[in-house]
């Protein structure tokens, strides 16, 4: 390997091609992982059955740690419910286990808003996984974004290990 061609992260050389196959592995998790939420929500909203739910809680976090653009705000509605004579909590309101989140304070709390605590809302609750009701009974954007961030660390990882191959 020319000695152009290695890169050094904290004191330690990297050889391009171990860090871009590391990477594109990373990103095809990432992206795989996307796809099968994205499944697993349209699989969940076919199967749904509306349930009678409590609003118990509403707020918004907030989590810096992330992103690297800044902070992330999820909007969080703790329900509960009954379904087949159990009782239920959750605070699901997409039926993704990816959480949605918002770039502003303002973006998710208008989320919250549409819930007051005290409230009857209709949620909805799957018989194979009765204790992950959801509120809106539609797909949210999460697993996309986790598909598109793994294209991206594909595409990249590929490219750093094709360039590694080259300069070999």
């Amino acid at each position: 390997m020319a000695p152009d061609s290695s890169i050094t992260v904290g004191g330690r050389e990297i050889d391009p091609v171990r860090g871009g196959l590391l990477v594109l592995l990373v990103g095809v998790a990432v992206a795989g992982y996307g796809g099968y939420d994205h499944l697993q929500q349209r699989q969940a909203i076919d199967a749904a059955v509306p349930v009678n739910a409590t609003i118990a809680e509403t707020g918004v976090e907030s989590d810096g740690s992330g992103s690297s653009t800044g902070v992330e705000h999820y909007p969080v509605v703790r329900f509960e419910y009954a379904y087949r004579g159990e009782s239920y909590t959750s605070q699901n309101v997409y039926p993704a286990s990816v959480r949605q989140s918002y770039d502003t304070e303002s973006a998710a709390s208008d989320v919250v808003d549409e819930y007051e605590v005290g409230a009857t809302v209709t949620a909805y609750a799957t018989p194979e996984s009765p204790g992950d009701a959801f509120l809106k009974n539609q797909q949210s954007n999460g697993p996309l974004v986790a598909i598109g961030i793994g294209l991206v660390a594909m595409l990249l990882g590929g490219r750093s290990a094709l360039n590694g191959f080259r300069n070999s």
